[in-house]
């Protein structure tokens, strides 16, 4: 039986009009018969070697179903050399003849060698292709156009203009999960709850899928894309293009590339910096403040800290003279704990009432209460220290451009000394590592004045829901969500606690 093989790539298919149609009928014409059987590759990559297609023609030739095959050029069976030749001598040495519409070769050492040329031109010009189009796609994107569509929840993409601009219903969403996940609430707990919550209001995802899930919400959580810091060239995917036809373990993993080599874009914001870094914050912990529910649910559990052994304090239920009693402890017994614990119990009852009765007092004065939070960070501080960040990446933009000039003055061909051009590039270099090096303390400073007065919003917010429930309302569940809101970690002393707040 006579054997037609085609196959067409999706870029191949839009740029050339390379369509399989016309393949087929070109290689029956050359078969000289209607009695074929087709073996077709749609959208598949040349670089492929595992294609459904291509793999049921070697299995057939293998099982001596075909006589002949006929293609119509080399570099449809594969665009790389070895592919190419391993297929070839797959079906030669099964006595099945293989026939080209465009140009045949003959078994000779120089019809091999005009063969393997042929091979390589293919495979040299599908690099020279991936190469075009991978600098065409960085230069669209340093113009600030947006390449595709890359389905972002929040966002629609304008293929017109090449953006993405805000999806005003979808960016309500956004900002809804990301008050649940901030703001005390009796309506959800933690990433999960949010996920049951949106699949029960009927709220579609990105894709239209019915059910939301806790990995979801927590990607949404951490994309940064809503506070307008989007970029292309970000991850590597070479490739990946065949690692559907691959097993796991031969898959070409996704890497990300340096960081110097992303290429940012305009990407309007949903959401403001502070409560973005602040769910950050939460993310993090998140394991630990929303720890799974016990037979017995603790106010502080997730929250505090033994001061003396620093590991977590989790609630505990024991006997005392046949009295039940309740205590937090940071006594690790389970097999494989890092550290055992100094054995510190301190009484549930007490340090709830001790801990409530405080966030009573912040929730009552506020205004004071964050003000005192704010540890003396004024304004004017504030101001300076914008200013002399101001100050130092001008600096640094001034020493790069020094080292530019330096090395343009070598390929003038100015009359300078070798060890002259060598001690000034090392001074460059490190005075431009003093200011780096002052620069990221300064705005580690900025971060924390931020984090200070964003804390003063966080107890605001939290007085604001106590007063709309009313002092007599609040139940454990209100009283759990208010401590997590304004509470980052409670140390447990000797003779007293420390409160950290946001």
């Amino acid at each position: 039986m006579i054997a037609i093989y085609a196959r067409v790539s999706t870029e191949e298919q839009v740029k050339k009009g390379f369509s399989l149609e016309d393949q087929i009928k070109e290689c029956r014409k050359k078969a000289q018969t209607d009695e074929v059987i087709e073996y077709v590759d749609r959208g598949v990559s040349g670089e492929i070697l595992d294609r459904h297609a291509l793999t049921k023609l070697r299995n057939d030739v293998r099982d001596g179903l075909i006589t002949k095959v006929v293609c119509l050029d080399p570099d449809r069976l594969s665009r790389k050399l070895m592919n190419q030749l391993i297929i070839t001598d797959e079906i030669e040495k099964r006595g099945v003849q293989l026939v080209f519409v465009n140009g045949e070769y003959t078994k000779t050492p120089e019809g091999n060698l005009f063969y393997s040329m042929r091979g390589a031109i293919a495979e040299f010009e599908k690099a020279k292709i991936n190469e075009r189009m991978s600098r065409g796609r960085k230069e669209k994107a340093r113009q600030g156009k947006v390449l595709r569509n890359f389905q972002i929840y929040g966002y629609d993409y304008d293929k017109e203009i090449g953006k993405i601009i805000i999806n005003e219903d979808e960016a309500k969403i956004v900002r809804l999960i990301f008050d649940l996940f901030t703001k005390p609430n009796h309506l959800v707990e933690g990433m999960n709850g949010i996920a049951k919550y949106l699949t029960s209001k009927g709220v579609p995802t990105k894709r239209g899928a019915k059910v939301w899930h806790r990995q979801v919400v927590r990607q949404l959580l951490m994309n940064r894309d809503y506070i307008g810091e989007f970029y292309q060239n970000r991850w590597n995917t070479e490739g990946m293009l065949g690692n559907k036809y691959k097993s796991k373990e031969d898959r070409v993993p996704m890497t990300e590339r340096p960081k110097e080599e992303w290429i940012q874009i305009e990407c309007p914001a949903i959401l403001d910096e502070e409560t973005f870094n602040h769910a950050q914050k939460l993310l993090s912990e998140s394991r630990r403040r929303w720890a799974k529910k016990g037979k017995r649910e603790y106010l502080l559990s997730g929250l505090i800290r033994c001061a003396n052994c620093n590991n977590t304090m989790v609630g505990v239920t024991g006997t005392d003279w046949g009295k039940t009693v309740y205590n937090y402890t940071d006594k690790k017994n389970y097999s494989g704990a890092k550290h055992p614990g100094c054995g510190r119990r301190v009484s549930v009852e007490n340090l709830d009432e001790e801990v409530w009765n405080t966030i009573l007092e912040w929730l009552n004065a506020p205004v004071e209460i964050a003000a005192a939070t704010e540890k003396d960070q004024e304004g004017t501080s504030i101001n300076i220290e914008n200013v002399e960040i101001d100050r130092l990446e001008s600096e640094i933009k001034k020493v790069r451009s020094g080292r530019k000039r330096l090395l343009s003055l070598i390929t003038q061909g100015i009359d300078i000394s070798e060890e002259e051009i060598k001690q000034s590039l090392k001074e460059l270099k490190e005075k431009e590592e003093r200011l780096q090096k002052d620069l990221s303390a300064l705005e580690e400073k900025k971060k924390e004045s931020d984090q200070h007065i964003y804390g003063k919003k966080l107890i605001e917010e939290a007085a604001l829901f106590y007063f709309s429930k009313g002092k007599q309302e609040l139940t454990f569940e209100d009283k759990k969500s208010l401590i997590r809101h304004v509470v980052r970690e409670i140390k447990v002393y000797k003779d007293h606690i420390q409160i950290y707040t946001f």
